[in-house]
């Protein structure tokens, strides 16, 4: 029996069967639907892309995994040369995992270690957002703030190693001004927090995290699992303000297989660059470096850039906001748009209830959550499919 993921089996809604996706639709038995969530965010090329399905086909040819213990292999080579050369500033070393949530775990383990190589082991709390949602590993779960995943840590009590703030910058001078030397790191959803109700926010935050970690020698991470690859407009908000660890998964390979990476700085990396072996980063996932994601992430970086999806991304909020221009409804309370992500923000969650089979008979699937009707749909979408999916959401509420 399957074990579905945030769902209480016993009054759970049988799930749509998908028996074949293709671009931006997906094949159940009860039709065919607009996917305007993008799997988890992932798919960003849509679905049975012929080049990423070549790409896997070619490398499953050769072989499909092997581990980086002892030995090593061109994709992982190729795919780490490629993201030293794409990503900003000194992001140049690539730490990989099978999964977003271990990737900010080995962020996590990256910046605790790095001080404790450096003798500064008082140096062992995080600081995070409120409303922060980080992935369902523990340290993940601990540095988040989103009791409707993670109440099962109330068990624990409250954390004396993670200090939440909002998105204020009084918050956050005030937070590095009693904690500085305390704090190994400040992790961050940038501009865009995901799970946590798809809550938007400005730069100038970013900026001024960015000055206060350079003043008290903190190391700034930047989980971009969801963010990454233009989703927020900016191809990595990591662009706009420079991290000293970068976390990437989801659209890295475009959604094909489960793969992340955890992108270190130079600064980072040196920290662990010693003859002694108890300052290595004794971490490694059976799965990091996979070939077949390793090849599959290169070819989708390679249609990011050749087929200019900067522009389809700019194309999908330009489109998003024309259609949404003076929409309103006494049940939303916010709505907010940002790059590849809409989210109508309703008052009571209740409201809700019903719009995934509402939106099914539309040719449309959703999964709503909290107190959020959003979209975050493939980059490939055209107008009259993003329409509709837009349509169904206006519809709900007249």
């Amino acid at each position: 029996m399957i074990w579905y993921p945030y769902q209480q089996m016993k009054t759970m809604k049988a799930p749509y069967e998908v028996i074949d996706a293709e671009g931006v639709y997906l094949y159940t038995k009860q039709g065919k639907m607009i996917d305007s969530v993008s799997s988890w965010w992932s798919v960003i090329h849509g679905y049975k892309h012929p080049e990423l399905n070549q790409a896997l086909i070619g490398q499953a040819e050769k072989f499909s995994h092997v581990m980086l213990g002892g030995l090593t292999h061109e994709p992982v080579q190729k795919l780490s040369d490629k993201l030293q050369s794409w990503l900003p500033g000194d992001l140049d070393y690539c730490f990989y995992s099978d999964s977003g949530s271990v990737a900010v775990e080995v962020a996590l383990k990256m910046a605790l270690q790095y001080y404790m190589n450096r003798g500064e082991e008082e140096r062992t709390m995080i600081l995070a957002l409120e409303h922060a949602y980080h992935g369902d590993t523990f340290k993940t779960m601990e540095a988040g703030d989103d009791e409707d995943y993670h109440f099962v840590l109330k068990a624990y009590g409250p954390s004396k190693y993670v200090v939440h703030i909002p998105t204020e910058t009084a918050a956050l001078e005030e937070a590095f001004e009693k904690y500085h030397d305390r704090l190994n790191c400040f992790l961050v959803e940038p501009l865009l927090q995901g799970a946590g109700g798809m809550r938007m926010y400005d730069v100038s935050f970013l900026k001024k995290a960015r000055e206060l970690c350079d003043r008290y020698g903190v190391l700034l991470i930047f989980d971009e699992v969801a963010t990454g690859f233009g989703r927020t407009g900016n191809r990595f908000v990591a662009d706009l303000v420079l991290p000293d660890i970068l976390v990437l998964g989801k659209a890295l390979t475009g959604g094909y297989i489960g793969h992340a990476v955890t992108v270190a700085s130079r600064k980072v990396y040196e920290g662990f660059y010693d003859e002694r072996p108890e300052h290595a980063l004794m971490h490694g996932p059976t799965f990091m470096g996979n070939a077949l994601a390793c090849s599959v992430a290169l070819k989708s970086i390679e249609l990011f850039e050749r087929d200019n999806y900067m522009e389809k991304i700019r194309r999908i909020e330009e489109i998003t906001r024309r259609e949404l221009k003076d929409f309103s409804h006494p049940k939303i309370r916010e709505i907010r748009i940002m790059g590849g992500c809409v989210c109508m923000e309703v008052y009571d969650p209740a409201v809700l209830k019903g719009y995934q089979q509402f939106a099914c008979e539309r040719g449309v699937f959703s999964r709503p959550f909290l107190n959020c009707l959003y979209a975050m749909v493939p980059y490939v979408i055209g107008e009259e499919e993003l329409v509709a999916v837009l349509d169904a959401m206006k519809a709900w509420f007249s």
